[in-house]
């Protein structure tokens, strides 16, 4: 689950029911850790008793917010957005700003599947959402994708 540290009120709950539908599938949830879009989507997930992690920009877990499960302090800055995009199986990136695009980025060159919902970039490889639903819809589908004869660890998306 990728997108900013501020959002709007209905961004905030757009997040939550992506959080929600993550941690229902069985998933563990990995983002930035910080508030905004990753609060909401950690407090979805942790309501339906769902795991969070949050991979952490600074060098201690005290920044995470309330919501992550696990913190893992990196010290690495804006650098620590490869670190979510490596952890994570596909992407679901809502509205952000030049940190989610560096995520989103760095998985259209990596392969990691990215589902777009509300986001203003635009690249025929990524998979655009109409909704939350939608969105853990597509995640999931493009894992199982990916996975087609593979191991069955268990999954997690961000």
């Amino acid at each position: 689950m990728i997108g900013s540290a501020q959002c709007s009120r209905e961004i905030y709950g757009l997040a939550e029911r992506v959080g929600e539908g993550i941690a229902r599938r069985g998933a563990i949830l990995i983002c930035g850790g910080l508030g905004g879009v990753m609060e909401g989507a950690c407090k979805g997930a942790k309501a339906a008793g769902g795991t969070t992690v949050g991979i952490l920009p600074g060098a201690t877990a005290e920044q995470a917010n309330a919501y992550v499960d696990i913190p893992i302090a990196t010290g690495l800055s804006l650098a620590r957005n490869l670190l979510v995009v490596r952890s994570s199986q596909a992407l679901i990136a809502i509205e952000g700003r030049y940190g989610t695009l560096s995520e989103i980025a760095f998985s259209l060159q990596l392969g990691v599947p990215v589902i777009g919902l509300r986001t203003t970039y635009s690249d025929p490889q990524m998979i655009r959402a109409n909704d939350a639903e939608d969105a853990v819809e597509q995640a999931f589908a493009s894992i199982a994708g990916s996975h087609a004869g593979g191991s069955a660890r268990r999954r997690s998306t961000a």
